[in-house]
């Protein structure tokens, strides 16, 4: 069943498409990555699909989460999806929260925005979501986002992202500002909710390293446009554009041969 289906949707800025005629879907429990180099459109599609776009921006084209039309979505209306339905995790987990609160009272904020749970259920539900994550739940409850470390924020804005289940994942480069292992880690830990969940995960990133380890489909954007998409086996094992076979061809080896290294020495 498609979570998310994006028809023929074209984004414009003054007279320039920065997105042309896009056409993209993911099934439920699917982990899409959406893989292409620096501006070619990748951060600006993801951010129309959850209303973080001026409208006027969109020209044309339709954005579906199951059977609601998420186009034409006014303010109010997102209240009861951005978040709840549909979850963003950015590569700048700093500004994921409000640097004068703590980290306990911006989950609480988001639950008592989303339920009608008491402030003891929503503070256990935030404390759960935080060991999920392999954090010191009581302590970084209480913290400053100051006083955590990047990878630990970038854990707490995961555990916030998917506290209230929601059927699509957003991860617009959520490892871009983290060291390779704390990287792995987090990546790790967005697989392991997705089986937990059944989310849908579109997963924006120009390393086609992360998208061959934990994607199940691709899509190769170049200049606002997709230029190839399937399945992720295919797509690397037998790419047919020729953009794509130059990221294929660029995924450094895990091994290097002997000659390489007389080579290099």
């Amino acid at each position: 069943m498609a979570v998310l289906t994006i028809s023929n949707l074209t984004i414009k800025h003054k007279k320039s498409s920065i997105v042309k005629n896009l056409n993209l879907s993911i099934n439920e429990g699917d982990w899409l990555a959406l893989v292409g180099e620096s501006g070619s459109g990748k951060s600006i599609t993801a951010s129309s699909i959850g209303g973080l776009l001026p409208r006027e921006l969109i020209s044309s084209g339709s954005i579906r989460l199951g059977e609601v039309e998420l186009s034409n979505m006014k303010g109010k209306e997102w209240r009861n999806y951005r978040g709840r339905v549909i979850s963003y995790v950015f590569q700048d987990y700093q500004g994921a929260f409000t640097p004068f609160m703590t980290i306990g009272a911006q989950f609480d904020e988001m639950l008592k925005t989303h339920s009608k749970d008491a402030k003891k259920q929503r503070k256990a539900k935030a404390l759960e979501s935080l060991k999920i994550v392999n954090l010191p739940e009581e302590r970084v409850y209480k913290s400053y986002p100051f006083q955590l470390s990047g990878g630990q924020l970038q854990r707490a804005a995961i555990a916030m992202a998917m506290i209230l289940k929601p059927k699509l994942l957003i991860a617009d480069e959520p490892t871009t500002a983290l060291d390779s292992i704390t990287a792995a880690n987090v990546l790790q830990l967005i697989a392991e909710l997705k089986r937990e969940t059944n989310c849908a995960v579109l997963f924006i990133t120009h390393d086609l390293r992360h998208a061959r380890k934990y994607a199940n489909k691709m899509a190769v954007m170049l200049e606002g446009e997709i230029v190839e998409s399937g399945s992720k086996n295919t797509i690397l094992q037998q790419p047919r554009h020729i953009y794509t076979k130059s990221l294929v061809a660029a995924i450094p080896s895990l091994r290097t041969s002997p000659e390489r290294l007389l080579s290099i020495q």
